[in-house]
């Protein structure tokens, strides 16, 4: 690829907007499936100089570490940051990654201009950049144990992708971090080791690791290596980092390197969009109050209002989880491209070969839609010798999907199924919906009812994405959750049934009734 570095710093051009114009710039240049294969997604001038706000140190010389640099926009929102506020600043000692060769003249451009502009203010920069792997470069010095070199500020947008359990960074980091997914909890992992005492880090990344199972371990070691200081939350899914099409919600947050005090006041920030990034909702929790760090889960709650805050308190509350009341989740086992030769969209009442399949757009809130034409998804599947193993007894179940769309309102949505409705001793439900039942025995028509209703509810919907900034709603994840009394979710049951009214204002008010939930905060 040619690179066209015939643009110069224009006149009084701030080094942060000279690094976001070059990688704008490099952007444009390259494919978005070329980025999104590199996990490569560059940080809005808005949001960076948001992160660079979050750093609050004092002193006249600084050693700052960048691992995954891009065109250099976080650390110059940085280090502009701490010039403008420290008069004392001399001397800054710079560290920065990048591995992606054709974006390096990029980079090397903006922190010389970066230079350029200290020196006109009496600050001197020393920098160098590694056009090397951060995580293979730092996990052999850790492994040999070596005191690996220390920084008192990390800041980051690490790549995002998923790692097999077998790449070389996963087994690179074992000692110390186990069971990642993703590239990017391993360089939050590895960071919080390079940290000197009372150093600063601050990532914007998805905030998946905030909750799930495959985040657990990393939790479990993150939560413990840095006390959380400051978090701020994007509400919209897609603006974010919308020139790169990124739909998952994303979190900056800040840690440091401190005895863990779970009595620390934490500030928890929000905004809806870029619009008004720079008028945040601010709201301040006990950390304790945001995770457990004695529980096995960890979960990371983020409450960002009124309401929230409420609905995370009667959550807390809840002591029990599904399986204490003997019911239990699964996963859909049709995997369709699997079974696709015994699937298909009509069948003759008489034929008794066949049995219904419930894939997720049948699924609608506190209702069925079934059978369904859509988009060629086949609504029987054969039920014989090769497929026995892949179907399950009809039953009452719960369906719940496990996916929501961007334009979801509600993260969960669930609808009832009873075993009335077919006449048959098999049913097929597909692997993008999970079925929630009762071991050895049936639920009872008040708890179908009153489970779906409460997942269905705005208060559960809320409880759920105050810790889960994902758009799947996995089986593992909600068999971790607590639930209300057992009394509760059958009272809710009843009095919908008793209602005949399955509407959302009813269904809200009854949970809320029955759950001691304030409506009007809502």
């Amino acid at each position: 690829m040619l690179i066209n570095l015939d643009n110069p710093p224009l006149n009084n051009e701030m080094p942060s907007e000279y690094a976001d114009r070059l990688g704008r710039l490099y952007a444009r240049m390259v494919s978005a499936n070329d980025k999104k294969l590199k996990g490569q997604f560059f940080t809005p001038l808005a949001i960076a100089k948001l992160m660079a706000t979050f750093c609050e140190v004092e002193g006249d010389r600084f050693r700052i570490l960048d691992p995954g640099c891009g065109s250099g926009i976080l650390t110059c929102c940085l280090i502009e940051r701490l010039v403008e506020q420290n008069s004392r600043v001399a001397f800054i000692d710079l560290v920065v990654y990048e591995i992606d060769v054709e974006l390096i003249s990029y980079t090397e451009r903006s922190l010389f201009y970066l230079r350029e502009w200290l020196i006109s203010r009496g600050v001197v920069l020393r920098y160098l950049v590694h056009v090397h792997d951060f995580v293979m470069d730092n996990s052999i010095t850790i492994n040999s144990g070596e005191e690996p070199e220390k920084f008192d500020i990390i800041i980051s947008n690490p790549p995002y992708f998923k790692l097999s359990k077998n790449d070389e960074k996963v087994l690179a980091v074992k000692s110390f971090l186990s069971g990642q997914p993703n590239i990017y909890s391993i360089f939050m992992g590895l960071a919080s080791r390079l940290l000197v005492e009372h150093g600063q880090l601050i990532f914007i990344t998805p905030r998946s690791f905030a909750s799930g199972l495959y985040f657990q371990s990393f939790r479990s070691y993150f939560l413990n290596a840095v006390q959380i200081d400051k978090i701020h939350l994007f509400k919209s899914r897609k603006e974010t980092f919308a020139a790169d099409s990124v739909l998952q919600e994303t979190v900056i947050i800040k840690g440091i390197n401190e005895p863990i005090n779970i009595n620390k006041l934490v500030r928890v920030s929000s905004c809806a969009n870029l619009n008004d990034i720079n008028n945040p909702v601010i709201k301040y929790y006990v950390f304790r109050e945001l995770v457990d760090l004695a529980s096995e889960e960890k979960l990371l709650h983020l409450p960002i209002s009124d309401k929230e805050e409420e609905i995370l308190g009667i959550a807390t509350s809840w002591s029990n989880t599904l399986a204490d009341y003997n019911i239990s989740i699964s996963t859909g086992p049709v995997v369709s491209f699997r079974a696709i030769d015994f699937i298909q969209n009509h069948c003759e009442k008489e034929d008794t070969s066949f049995v219904p399949l419930f894939w997720l757009h049948n699924v609608n809130k506190m209702e069925l839609d079934w059978p369904k034409d859509y988009k060629g998804k086949g609504q029987f599947i054969t039920w014989e010798g090769k497929t026995k193993s892949i179907l399950i007894p009809n039953k009452d179940y719960v369906f719940l999907r496990r996916f929501s769309t961007k334009d979801d309102k509600s993260r969960l949505i669930a609808a009832p199924y009873f075993c009335t409705h077919f006449n048959s001793k098999y049913i097929g439900v597909e692997n993008k919906v999970n079925y929630i039942y009762r071991k050895g025995s049936s639920l009872k028509e008040c708890e179908v009812i009153g489970l779906c209703a409460l997942l269905n509810s705005e208060l559960f919907d809320n409880y759920f994405q105050i810790f889960n900034g994902n758009v799947n709603v996995s089986a593992t994840e909600l068999r971790t959750m607590k639930f209300p009394p057992l009394a509760d979710i059958q009272e809710i049951g009843k009095l919908i049934i008793l209602s005949n009214d399955k509407s959302m204002n009813n269904i809200n008010r009854i949970v809320a009734n029955c759950l001691n939930f304030n409506l009007a905060t809502a």
